[in-house]
C-alpha cells in the first residue's frame, strides 16, 4: 500500500529516472571500439576514479553500514557491466539472511515507471492515444474528468487529481481486495485543479488511473501485464509483483525493517500491528498491503534494475523515440529539472541524470539512468535510518563530478 494521499503521503522521496536512449547509442560505439582494440576513449567513457571499490563512495557506503546506517544493495554498471557492488546488513534477520545482489527489494514509488513505459508500449502498437481521455477507456468516472483528464495528463502529474485519504491501516487479504480498494479509489478522485497545469508530484490517481487503462485495453492485470511485457522482455527474473504470502516465506526478499517511536526497530511484515512514527507516512506498515496497488511499487534486484534500463536503452521495450517520449522533459520543475512520464529529469554538470526514487517504512530504492555517459546507478535499502538523498547525492558526485547535493524531492 504505497500509494500517495491527500495527506502529503506523497511527499515520500520522489526522484526522478528514466532517458536511456542516448546510453544506447554511446554503449553501441564502446563495445565497437574494443572489439576493435581501440585503446582511446572519450572523456564521457572514462570510468572516473570515486566510482571504483575502494573510491570515495565506496568508502561513504561502508562507513553507513559499519555505523548501522545502511543495510542493503549499492550497485555501479557502466556500459552494462559492473563497477562496484556492494551488500551489506540482512535480508531476513530471523532466518540470518544475509544482504546480496539476488535478493529483490521493495521498490514503493521506485516502481512508478512501468507503468508509463506499459502505456507507452500500448501507444507505440496503436492501442491507445496520449491524448485519449480517461472516459475513452474508462467508466464510472466523474464527467470532468472522463472528458477533460487525458493520459497525457496523468503520465505528466498534470491532471488536476486528488484521491481521498488513504485507509493505512487496512491490512489486504487478497490480490483482489486491493484491485478492488484502488479502483474505488481511483473513481473516488475529485478534479481540484486544472488539468493540463503540472504538480511537482504524482498523486496517487495519476498512478492508478493509468494501470486501470492498460487492463481495460489489454484485458490483462496490471501485475500480470508488467511481468510478461516488462519484467519478462528484460530477463529480470528476479523480479515480480510479490503478495505478503511471499514476502514472509522466500528466501529471495527483503524484508522492511521499520523503526518505532520508542527508537527501536521490528521486521514490518512479521509486525502487521506496528505503525510508523515518520510524519512523511504516518501509521503506516508496508507489510499491510497483500500486493502493491496497481500502477505502484513491485520488487527488484539490483541487476535487474540495470537490465530494465539496458532494455529500455537497446530497443527492447520501447522503440528509441517512444524512448525518448518517456523521458522527453514536459514542464519546468526547476532551474535545471523537468517533469517528464513518471519521473522528474534533470541536467547536472552539463549531463542528463533520469532519476526515480521511493520510500516506505523500512524502504529505501533509488535507481539512476546517466544517458548521456553509459552510467546505472542503484540504492536498495530495506532498513529505516539510511540518509538516501544524501547517497544519491555521493553517488552523482562520484560518477559526474558535480557536488553531492543529494536528489531533489517529489
Amino acid at each position: 500500500m504505497n500509494s500517495d494521499s491527500a495527506r502529503g503521503v506523497h511527499r515520500r522521496w520522489l526522484l526522478g529516472w528514466g532517458g536511456l536512449a542516448a546510453a544506447g547509442a554511446v554503449a553501441g560505439t564502446s563495445l565497437v571500439n574494443a572489439r576493435q582494440g581501440h585503446a582511446d576513449q572519450t572523456p564521457t567513457d572514462r570510468i572516473p576514479p570515486d566510482t571504483l571499490p575502494g573510491g570515495a563512495y565506496d568508502r561513504y557506503v561502508a562507513k553507513l553500514a559499519a555505523e548501522g546506517r545502511f543495510s542493503g544493495v549499492v550497485l555501479l554498471a557502466h556500459h552494462g557491466r559492473t563497477v562496484l557492488s556492494r551488500s551489506y546488513g540482512t535480508a531476513d534477520e530471523e532466518r540470518g539472511i544475509a544482504n546480496h545482489e539476488g535478493i529483490a527489494f521493495s521498490l514503493s514509488s521506485a516502481g512508478k515507471p512501468f507503468g508509463a513505459v506499459a502505456v507507452l508500449q500500448l501507444a507505440q502498437q496503436g492501442r491507445l492515444k496520449l491524448s485519449d481521455t480517461v472516459g475513452t477507456h474508462l467508466k464510472g468516472f466523474a464527467e470532468e474528468i472522463a472528458e477533460r483528464v487525458t493520459v497525457h495528463h496523468l503520465l505528466s502529474g498534470s491532471s488536476g487529481l486528488v484521491s481521498p485519504d488513504e485507509d493505512v491501516r487496512r491490512v489486504f487479504q487478497s490480490r483482489d481486495e486491493v484491485h478492488e480498494y484502488y479502483d474505488q479509489r481511483a473513481r473516488q478522485a475529485e478534479l481540484v485543479g486544472v488539468p493540463g497545469i503540472p504538480n511537482t508530484a504524482h498523486t496517487e490517481a495519476d498512478v492508478t488511473i493509468p494501470a486501470l487503462i492498460v487492463e481495460a485495453v489489454t484485458g490483462e492485470t496490471y501485475w500480470d501485464y508488467v511481468q510478461e511485457n516488462i519484467f519478462g522482455r528484460c530477463g529480470m527474473t528476479g523480479s515480480a509483483f510479490c503478495t505478503r504470502p511471499q514476502w514472509l516465506t522466500d528466501k529471495h526478499i527483503a524484508h522492511p525493517y521499520m523503526r518505532l517511536a520508542d527508537g527501536s526497530t521490528v521486521d514490518a511484515v512479521r509486525n502487521l500491528d506496528a505503525d510508523s512514527p515518520d510524519p512523511n507516512v504516518l501509521g503506516k506498515n508496508p507489510g499491510r498491503a497483500f500486493i502493491d496497488p496497481p500502477g505502484d511499487g513491485g520488487f527488484a534486484t539490483a541487476p535487474d534494475l540495470v537490465r530494465f534500463a539496458r532494455a529500455l536503452a537497446d530497443g527492447t521495450l520501447l522503440d528509441r523515440p517512444w524512448a525518448d517520449v518517456l523521458t522527453a522533459a514536459k514542464t519546468p520543475h526547476g532551474p535545471a529539472s523537468f517533469g517528464a512520464y513518471g519521473m522528474p529529469v534533470s541536467i547536472v554538470n552539463g549531463q542528463w541524470i533520469h532519476q526515480r526514487a521511493g520510500g516506505n517504512p523500512g524502504v529505501g530504492a533509488s535507481w539512476s539512468v546517466y544517458p548521456d555517459s553509459g552510467w546505472v546507478g542503484v540504492i536498495l535499502g530495506n532498513r529505516d535510518g539510511a540518509p538516501l538523498q544524501e547517497m544519491i547525492g555521493q553517488e552523482r558526485q562520484a560518477i559526474t563530478g558535480a557536488p553531492a547535493g543529494g536528489g531533489s524531492g517529489g
